[in-house]
């Protein structure tokens, strides 16, 4: 008889777990680790999360199963006693610039109620406060706050006439048209400069409503209608929206526009009606522009009595915000803007504010983005989740989220075929007594560096007020490697990312985009290996080096080169099977046969990147495949698709990728992310090599590891949002445990 207290899976074999049993409790919160492609994702999400979201799916009618996700059933004998799985990952929210924090958290619908009930003056319902509502929104700009206008910088030269081609827009080339109207009408002098116009005058050369005037052409009197440049441009290019021209229009039209602020509603999105609607002076825009930190003290500061219920659930939804450490976020900050973890942060709020219990909470990594001083805020709210009633599991890296666990699984020994199994289930203190690689870093104190490389110069960033900076200005040593650290929101982000690339666009860049991820996609295609591999190929067999392309002319036409068949049931989930002539290898059996180095096209795929060294001596190839061993990717297979790999293996094999450039900057964000303990000491010496080569290494980093053994340390703060956005410190690791400012300092001297 199986307990009902716990989910118990047996016999799984999804990607490279063997064979694994075990038992997870319910209610309680149970932490898996394990270095990188452990397998931990496999039981988690590929097992689990997959298995409940199928059996869900399986509640609803065929007519809607079609318009969900096919979810496959695992690779399993079978799991026992599961709940409703709502998973929180790190897919950044999209939802484009109708989409808001606020409107994804479910907070503006309870701030627009409040201003339908007590704003004055009442203007109307609820609806009439959103700017995704014909009601509500912005005649102008739709709802948009931001409007395409013309670029008057390339549209006139000021310093010119007419008669000198002041006007650079594409109509109104000297004795055109368009420009023979204007210079017909009379009104303006042809010969006079722009810069030299009154106020009045150039008024109406731009922005002249259109009106009838009579006027000569061909010796017949005409009435002509004439309007301002810039009225006319609007309403030919704008408002008919110029994508619906032809290319070639487009083309011509497109380095004159630019996107700002509606002049209407000045960003606010709204119509007047509604944004001259007020409670305590202060309209729905101004409050959804707050922080959140700010907004909840306005909302607080509400006294009326119809307004109570509607404050109360306010607060309680902005509190949870503050509780995760989002408080510098506003409620109008578009969801596409918010980074991986921030992300994952405002779903676990949407969580929060349920009524769900008995649910299996999955969440992935969720302390990236989190500097130290947060993570307690993070396991306050795993917990507040697990009293709730709630079966919470998490995949984690970080040794302050494991501490919280009630229970550990322990995925490995190491990664690819050579991991799978389970190494350890129990508690965090037994974890501390067993010699896996999770339990022996966990015991490693944090060794602070102490020779650091001195700069070999230095890069200025002056006067930087993109977002929060407040007017930064920092020097960025050279030739040494520089981690930039500070609480999430800070500015670290805004500082390296938009201000010091866009002064050094020829940076190259390892950042969290994601790679591509089908199923076309490996990592021989991904760091161009397989270009010289079907070249030695062809030249070896003396045959076309398409043939030994799988998405080329070398496909086996059965599967047309994915290995796999779908078959389609109809209105029941289509089987995924190997494809019966090339049994899986992808390629027509004619071009198995030729070989390089007695090995097929198919067996070179099938090889692991350290196969791959020993067998190829060709030096390109060699190279690339020296890097992917260097970031600790020797397991991986070449020809396995990138959609199996996990989000700390795409990272590195992007890592992979850049680092044969020829480059004298580089730029890491969040470089550890996905990364287990272990792994951590190869990424920082891929970084001393690229340093030690002569380039300068710019790293944004949670990771006190990666921080402790920095050259040099630039820290953002003091706090986030409008308390952050300043230099707190600059100097070595050493000498930030004594600043008495830098929250960062603190956790570096524990």
């Amino acid at each position: 008889m199986i307990e009902s207290n716990q989910i118990v899976i047996s016999g799984a074999r999804e990607n490279n777990l063997k064979n694994v049993s075990l038992s997870i409790p319910k209610r309680k919160i149970t932490i898996f680790t394990g270095v990188s492609g452990s397998g931990k994702s496999s039981i988690v999400f590929d097992t689990i999360a997959a298995e409940s979201t199928r059996l869900l799916n399986e509640n609803f009618s065929m007519f809607v199963r079609n318009f969900l996700p096919r979810v496959p059933q695992p690779d399993t004998d079978g799991i026992e006693n599961l709940s409703m799985a709502v998973i929180v990952d790190q897919k950044r929210l999209g939802g484009g610039s109708h989409s808001t924090m606020g409107t994804i958290t479910d907070i503006s619908p309870i701030l627009r109620l409040l201003f339908s009930r007590v704003g004055q003056p009442q203007v109307g319902p609820a609806s009439m406060f959103s700017f995704n509502d014909p009601l509500g929104m912005c005649p102008e700009c739709n709802g948009l706050g931001r409007r395409l206008g013309v670029d008057m910088n390339k549209a006139f030269d000021m310093s010119k006439s007419l008669n000198e081609g002041a006007i650079l827009l594409p109509d109104y080339k000297v004795e055109g048209w368009d420009w023979n109207i204007i210079v017909q009408a009379g009104s303006f002098d042809p010969d006079k400069k722009l810069s030299d116009y009154a106020a009045e005058e150039l008024e109406q050369l731009l922005y002249g409503k259109a009106k009838k005037v009579k006027m000569d052409f061909a010796g017949k009197a005409t009435n002509i209608t004439v309007e301002g440049v810039i009225e006319k441009f609007t309403n030919k290019y704008i408002k008919q929206d110029v994508k619906t021209k032809s290319e070639r229009t487009q083309k011509a039209v497109a380095p004159f526009l630019t996107e700002g602020t509606c002049s209407s509603c000045h960003g606010a999105r709204l119509n007047q009606a509604a944004l001259s609607c007020r409670i305590n002076e202060r309209n729905i825009a101004e409050m959804s522009a707050m922080e959140v930190g700010q907004l909840i003290r306005v909302i607080r500061e509400i006294d009326d009595a119809i307004a109570a219920p509607v404050v109360k659930s306010l607060v309680e939804r902005l509190q949870h915000l503050v509780d995760i450490g989002l408080d510098y976020l506003t409620l109008d900050r578009e969801t596409d803007t918010l980074s991986g973890g921030e992300s994952q942060r405002v779903k676990m709020v949407k969580h929060l504010s349920g009524s769900l219990v008995d649910v299996t909470y999955i969440f992935d990594e969720p302390s990236v983005g989190l500097h130290p001083r947060d993570v307690h805020r993070l396991n306050e709210l795993l917990q507040k989740l697990r009293d709730k009633g709630n079966t919470v599991i998490v995949v984690e890296h970080d040794p302050d989220v494991i501490k919280v666990a009630d229970h550990i699984v322990d995925v490995g020994p190491y990664a690819g075929g050579r991991g799978g199994t389970i190494v350890y289930e129990g508690s965090y203190e037994g974890l501390l007594e067993v010699d896996t690689l999770t339990g022996t870093h966990m015991k490693r104190p944090l060794q602070l560096k102490q020779n650091c490389r001195q700069p070999s110069g230095q890069l200025t960033i002056k006067n930087a007020t993109l977002h929060n900076l407040r007017d930064v200005s920092v020097d960025v040593p050279t030739g040494v490697l520089t981690v930039v650290t500070g609480v999430a929101g800070s500015g670290k982000s805004t500082l390296i990312n938009d201000v010091f690339l866009g002064q050094h666009p020829d940076a190259i860049v390892i950042d969290q985009s994601a790679v591509g991820v089908s199923t076309r996609s490996n990592p021989a295609t991904y760091t161009g290996i397989m270009d010289d591999v079907r070249k030695a190929f062809a030249s070896a067999n003396k045959v076309n080096q398409g043939l030994f392309s799988f998405n080329s002319k070398g496909a086996c036409e059965n599967c047309q080169g994915l290995g796999v068949v779908y078959t389609d049931l109809s209105f029941l989930d289509s089987v995924k099977l190997p494809c019966e002539v090339c049994g899986g290898r992808r390629f027509k059996e004619e071009v198995l046969a030729y070989k390089l180095n007695d090995k097929s096209i198919a067996e070179v795929l099938e090889m692991t990147v350290e196969h791959a060294l020993d067998f190829f001596d060709l030096k390109e190839v060699v190279r690339r495949l020296q890097a992917l061993s260097d970031v600790g990717l020797n397991y991986i297979k070449l020809g396995q698709p990138l959609s199996t790999l996990s989000g700390g293996e795409c990272q590195r094999i992007k890592l992979a990728s850049e680092l044969h450039k020829k480059g004298s900057i580089y730029v890491m964000d969040e470089p550890t992310t996905g990364l287990h303990m272990s792994d951590i000491g190869q990424i920082l010496g891929i970084m001393n090599r690229l340093v030690d080569s002569g380039n300068t290494v710019i790293v944004i980093e949670h990771n006190l590891d990666v921080i402790s053994q920095a050259d040099w340390i630039i820290d953002m703060g003091p706090d986030g949002g409008s308390k952050g956005g300043q230099v707190v410190f600059v100097g070595t690791p050493q000498q930030i445990i004594e600043a008495d400012q830098s929250i960062t300092g603190k956790y570096l001297n524990t």
